[in-house]
């Protein structure tokens, strides 16, 4: 089955980029604020990898709200960082490079502890791979790590610390500002290894 994977270059789909390796990574600057860090980190690691890489740009930044937009959040936020269907939108974009390139399967780093948003939940990913098996191409969506904590995932896919350190969880910048969400979470995980952030 050729195997296509959503890769932010943040931590988990990084782990999985290494833990499973896709026959293509899709990586998608929709406008956000640390879309430039994303790239660097997701060009790094396919190129360490050896991964075909595909880049995706389509400013959506009107679109946005929260932290990664640089506004205020919606009124719907549950946290700081949402983004209005956010992961729908960038599951349908990459959907259409895999429909290019004859994709059977797209894969996405959603773990266990996602279910916090709605679309981190193993229910909307099944609806969403059911919409889209329904359509021509009969893509399948995947979360292979949707039943593992971010700490649980690094372990299992054996990544080298030094490949990644190359990953960027960020939510406002290109460089990690240390206080975000995306940052906390990063640091929280790096500690739960044994690897202090500092």
């Amino acid at each position: 089955m050729k195997r296509a994977l959503l890769l932010s270059g943040g931590m988990d789909s990084t782990s999985i980029a290494f833990w499973r390796p896709p026959d293509l990574a899709i990586t998608i600057d929709y406008g956000q604020r640390p879309a430039a860090g994303e790239l660097r980190a997701a060009s790094a690691i396919c190129q360490a990898v050896g991964i075909p890489h595909e880049v995706i740009s389509c400013d959506l930044s009107l679109l946005g709200s929260g932290d990664l937009a640089g506004s205020e959040p919606n009124a719907n936020a549950p946290a700081s960082e949402w983004w209005p269907y956010r992961n729908q939108m960038l599951v349908t974009l990459a959907a259409m490079v895999c429909a290019k390139h004859g994709m059977e399967c797209l894969e996405i780093g959603a773990l266990r502890t996602d279910g916090f948003h709605v679309d981190g939940r193993v229910e909307f990913i099944e609806t969403l791979s059911s919409l889209l098996a329904m359509q021509e191409g009969s893509l399948r969506l995947s979360a292979p790590a949707v039943h593992l904590s971010a700490e649980e995932l690094v372990v299992e896919s054996k990544i080298p610390m030094e490949l990644l350190a190359w990953s960027h969880s960020c939510h406002v910048s290109d460089y990690a500002c240390g206080t975000c969400r995306g940052c906390e979470k990063h640091y929280r995980t790096m500690k739960a290894l044994g690897h202090e952030p500092w």
